[in-house]
């Protein structure tokens, strides 16, 4: 099967996509707010893992440098995109695995917590940007 130029588009959007969860992971183990805060829209739309609804990056802005520096001592996260949905050429969807380790004695401890974010971005001036984003906590439940 040969690769349409949309096909390569596809997949250069999905790296981008997946270069937005790495600054994710990175800004969080970081402590750097700023490099988060930058990958959000100035309308965007974030609900943090505990539930709270924050509305403009300004806001978003506001609680990551709040809350960011020594959130991530002792610990270590990893997100991983696992699914892509593109709702339109520019816009997209992203499912994500995000974990987090906590570290004892150098240590990590593995599988400690997981949620699973739910990314919604937007192309702009070739820059993928996060419009709104939801993080859940991943709670075992048998089946």
């Amino acid at each position: 099967m040969e690769t349409t130029s949309t096909d390569a588009q596809r997949a250069a959007d999905i790296e981008a996509i997946k270069r937005v969860a790495a600054t994710i992971e990175h800004s969080q183990m970081n402590e750097l707010a700023e490099e988060f805060i930058d990958l959000f829209r100035h309308d965007a739309i974030w609900t943090t893992g505990g539930g709270r609804n924050l509305l403009g990056r300004d806001t978003i802005a506001a609680f990551s440098r709040k809350v960011l520096p020594g959130a991530m001592q002792g610990a270590k996260t990893t997100l991983e995109v696992v699914h892509v949905v593109f709702i339109r050429p520019d816009v997209a969807v992203a499912k994500v695995r995000q974990r987090r380790w906590s570290t004892i004695d150098g240590k990590l401890v593995e599988d400690e917590h997981e949620s699973t974010p739910m990314l919604v971005l937007a192309e702009e001036e070739g820059q993928w940007l996060m419009v709104a984003g939801q993080n859940t906590g991943v709670i075992d439940v048998d089946e």
